[in-house]
């Protein structure tokens, strides 16, 4: 009977404990519940880089175990594409991945820390720049006043110029109405000769459609066909060579403290992934295009090597004239012309 009772108290001891630590557990599972962002993109639904930057998100949650999730939107769909980062800073939104150039009315370094024109030639150029050469760390600094933290960075590839008429040499140019972001790049249309028309990616299309412009920047070959703007400019330069942009992901700097450790060496390490993911789907698919261009009723244009040098060199005076906007700007030049020279692009 003694022996019974004992195993009495056992029983009731082990239940006992059990009961305490599913109590104890109850708090730190609600603590637990998932932390949610909203992430606006500068792209839109069609196309590949939104589809790549959604997968991302994706994996984060299965990385984190559900703890982070984060609802990609496309462009425009909380706010328009340049007010992003003030979406960010009054927490709307909790995340962005736009081209940080968009913010260059504030500090005109974001232009030319993330779209040095007629400078790189491979992916690979940039990305040690952004990752080996100072660069992401420069775009944090850039960052740190709006009170918003870059978590990694990406590019798209080598960009390429849809036009309604064929584009072959400097000479082109002239007269011809092109759209065009803010930055180095509307500079030196302006010197080419052409008419710059400033317009969000969204309009893009219709202003093709309706001859407000003969031609645009917007992305590599194969996204501009995703959006439509061969089938009304079926004209494109290949391979690309003025301009490869850096993509964001930025966060409020708030939100990235409340982070635990391991969710953020999760994020900094799932955004390489993202970007070299970027980078290889959308070259298939420029490669893809290409090949089907003439039957498609479009024309690939390659540069000589010897108009490339002309616009690189209205690119350099270019660079030079936009040291003297400002300190940052100005080292985000000088960073990269060292790279350059590392690379044997310039002397």
């Amino acid at each position: 009977m003694k022996r019974l009772a004992a195993g009495k108290r056992v029983l009731f001891f082990a239940i006992a404990l059990m009961a305490a630590a599913t109590l104890a557990a109850g708090p730190a599972s609600a603590q637990q519940a998932p932390i949610k962002w909203k992430a606006q993109t500068l792209w839109n639904a069609q196309e590949t880089p939104q589809k790549t930057f959604e997968d991302f998100c994706k994996r984060v949650k299965v990385l984190t175990n559900g703890r982070l999730e984060i609802e990609p939107y496309p462009a425009g769909a909380i706010v328009p594409t340049n007010e992003t980062l003030t979406a960010l800073q009054s927490n709307v939104l909790q995340a962005i991945h736009v081209w940080p150039g968009y913010a260059s009315g504030r500090n005109p370094a974001f232009a030319a820390l993330c779209d040095f024109i007629f400078a790189y030639e491979s992916p690979w150029e940039l990305d040690v720049f952004m990752h080996y050469k100072g660069g992401l760390e420069l775009l944090r600094e850039l960052y740190k006043p709006f009170g918003a933290y870059t978590v990694g960075v990406m590019v798209w590839g080598l960009e390429s110029w849809p036009s309604k008429k064929p584009i072959r040499n400097m000479e082109d140019f002239k007269g011809l109405k092109i759209r065009e972001p803010q930055g180095m790049e509307s500079e030196f249309m302006a010197k080419a000769g052409a008419s710059v028309v400033v317009l969000p990616g969204t309009e893009i299309f219709s202003a093709l459609d309706k001859g407000v412009v003969d031609a645009t920047n917007w992305a590599t070959a194969s996204i501009n066909d995703k959006t439509g703007f061969h089938q009304v400019a079926p004209y494109f330069t290949y391979p690309g060579f003025h301009s490869m942009p850096v993509g964001d992901f930025t966060v409020r700097q708030q939100e990235w403290d409340k982070l635990p450790a391991d969710i953020k060496q999760i994020l900094t390490t799932a955004c390489r992934e993202w970007a070299w993911d970027t980078i290889e789907r959308v070259a298939i698919e420029d490669a893809k295009l290409v090949s089907e261009a003439k039957s498609k009723g479009y024309t690939p244009i390659a540069w000589t090597p010897e108009e490339r040098a002309k616009a690189r060199k209205i690119a350099m005076e270019i660079w030079q004239g936009w040291k003297g906007k400002n300190e940052q700007t100005k080292r985000a030049i000088e960073m990269q012309e060292a790279w350059l020279r590392e690379l044997g692009r310039i002397q």
